[in-house]
């Protein structure tokens, strides 16, 4: 394995720095200073705005979804596009055991149960194979709904996650689910300008969803977005989130149980700003992934690459040890050096909460996780 030692000394390089390194941070080079004062000068601040309305036709040029709405961060984004698809109480959702807990946690707040089928070790991220596998031992269809022969329940969403924005194999995922009467909510969280065949992810399911936090690609602080081609599911979707108002002149009548998942106009102003920016982002971290490529050719360190037919948008880039002791020796010496690594996610059903959920073998998934490593990723 490349000396550690000689890998901190590059990534210095990389980022012309001997002080710390973070793991990802935000640029700030365009409009963004210049929306936010605008925002504050106009005084809409809150959930009324015009950059609200500007962000989400951004968001629908980007991705060419029909409709584009903006909420408070990813996880509120994941939670209304699951109740849209039609998850209700009791129901199941087939999922990456691999992923960050807010997948697994949207699924549990409307009070359904995460069921976590494997990864393919090219994507790492959901495996319509193993999904397919699934299936035919657990599923069967009944009143053109899908359901688990071992429990009972419905099979009522699949919810893959493009980690850390390497799209997963999306038509063969959309197959193997359309055959199976399931619909698909895109986990786009750390996809955003990562494309599949040509196309936007988050745009080949039913719904997909955003996240715009700090560390991302793009940020506003918080933020996040659910985009569809479905304009009636969009509309509903806007209007969910927006606490179920009726609109009026003055009068506040809700129609129903509604979420206060609004984008204060504050943080799509900046994220505005931001998307701006989004091509000169993309193409600063593709140039470092190439330098990255470079370093680690012909070393048994393993850098991640996107796949063929796709784009990759390089959110966090990853290194592949050979086994877990390797990991943490590369985990160890680096932190301690200033430059910052993370391991990948613990495997969901480690965590309490989801032990006792359903799953298969795993056996990708925990090979990933006794070797992934983030590496600093930032845009320079």
């Amino acid at each position: 394995m490349k000396n550690i030692n000689n890998t901190i000394d590059f990534v210095r390089d990389i980022y012309k720095t001997d002080k710390f390194i973070p793991l990802h941070e935000p640029r700030f080079r365009g409009n963004e200073k210049k929306y936010v004062l605008d925002t504050i000068d106009s005084t809409f601040v809150s959930s009324v705005g015009a950059y609200v309305d500007k962000f989400e036709v951004m968001m629908q040029d980007i991705t060419t979804a029909s409709k584009a709405i903006a909420v408070v961060n990813g996880t509120a984004s994941l939670h209304i596009a699951m109740q849209l698809a039609g998850v209700g109480y009791g129901d199941e959702v087939i999922t990456q055991a691999l992923t960050f807990v807010a997948t697994a946690n949207a699924i549990a707040y409307i009070g359904a149960k995460p069921v976590f089928v494997d990864v393919d070790l090219d994507t790492m991220g959901l495996s319509p194979k193993a999904v397919e596998e699934f299936l035919e031992e657990f599923g069967e269809i009944r009143d053109n709904h899908c359901y688990n022969k071992k429990t009972g329940k419905k099979i009522a969403a699949c919810v893959p996650m493009h980690t850390f924005g390497f799209p997963i194999h999306l038509d063969e995922l959309m197959i193997v689910c359309n055959k199976w009467k399931i619909p698909v909510v895109e986990d786009a969280a750390e996809s955003l300008g990562s494309y599949y065949k040509g196309k936007h992810t988050g745009s080949f399911g039913l719904l997909g969803t955003f996240s715009f936090n700090g560390n991302k690609t793009v940020t506003c602080g918080g933020g996040g977005a659910i985009v569809t081609n479905d304009l009636e599911i969009g509309t509903r979707a806007k209007f969910i989130t927006t606490t179920a108002k009726r609109p009026h002149a003055y009068e506040f009548y809700h129609e129903e149980l509604g979420y206060n998942y609004r984008m204060p106009n504050l943080n799509a102003a900046l994220a505005c700003g931001q998307l701006e920016q989004l091509d000169v982002l993309l193409a600063s971290k593709r140039q470092i992934a190439q330098e990255y490529i470079e370093f680690f050719k012909g070393e048994n360190i393993k850098f991640r690459e996107e796949m063929n037919d796709t784009q990759a948008n390089y959110w966090l880039m990853c290194v592949e040890l050979e086994d877990r002791a390797e990991r943490d020796a590369f985990l160890k010496s680096t932190n301690e050096a200033g430059v910052m690594t993370r391991p990948i996610w613990q495997l969901m059903y480690r965590l309490p909460m989801y032990q006792d959920c359903q799953r298969d073998a795993q056996v990708n998934a925990e090979f990933l996780e006794d070797r992934i490593v983030n590496i600093p990723s930032s845009a320079r």
